[in-house]
């Protein structure tokens, strides 16, 4: 996913906080897959996921006329959900689950904007086996980067980390995915 000019952005942000239904329809279409992706690779529930996409789409268009930190809106939107998230699971008591087992890709490769639509079964199924490898931190900066679209230094502001720590874990987790790919005879390639 490429990333947005921020000059684009920001004019969505100012003419949908001064009532622009197409400004509005804009910022959602080009967020609310990002968001979606990111709320279930740390929930693993579909259901739960556009649930709180919805709220926290309710929440920017409660704050968006207050937002000044232009720069950072990707940050910001990004930490609602992980917010919203936290706030939603320790209402129901429960756990996330843990991401990176078999049935992941099952569950995200049915999800055609996150852009393994055209993938086979078999190269999902590797896929969700080769996530299995990555510790918790590489799983969540490959989620970011490739399911939620971010930038690294978006990726970097959310979790309050260097841009270089995150380059590295992406550089190692993506060395590893490679690794286990390969030993399932599948190639990243194979996935686009």
């Amino acid at each position: 996913m490429q990333e947005l000019p921020p000059q684009r952005l920001e004019l969505w942000i100012r003419r949908a906080v001064s009532g622009d239904a197409d400004a509005w329809r804009e910022l959602v279409a080009t967020f609310a897959p990002r968001v979606f992706a990111l709320l279930l690779a740390r929930c693993r529930d579909p259901e739960l996921a556009e649930e709180i996409t919805q709220a926290v789409f309710v929440t920017v268009a409660e704050k968006l006329s207050g937002y000044r930190d232009i720069g950072r809106f990707r940050s910001w939107i990004f930490q609602i959900a992980m917010n919203r998230l936290r706030d939603e699971l320790r209402r129901r008591g429960r756990h996330a689950k843990a991401v990176g087992g078999s049935d992941d890709l099952e569950v995200l490769g049915g999800t055609s904007h996150l852009g393994y639509q055209d993938a086979s079964a078999e190269a999902l199924k590797a896929l969700g086996a080769a996530l299995s490898v990555l510790s918790e931190a590489e799983r969540q900066v490959v989620h970011l980067r490739h399911m939620g679209g971010m930038s690294y230094q978006a990726i970097a502001d959310l979790h309050g980390e260097p841009v270089g720590t995150l380059l590295a874990r992406h550089h190692r987790a993506m060395a590893k995915l490679r690794q286990a790919l390969e030993e399932s005879g599948i190639t990243l390639e194979d996935l686009q």
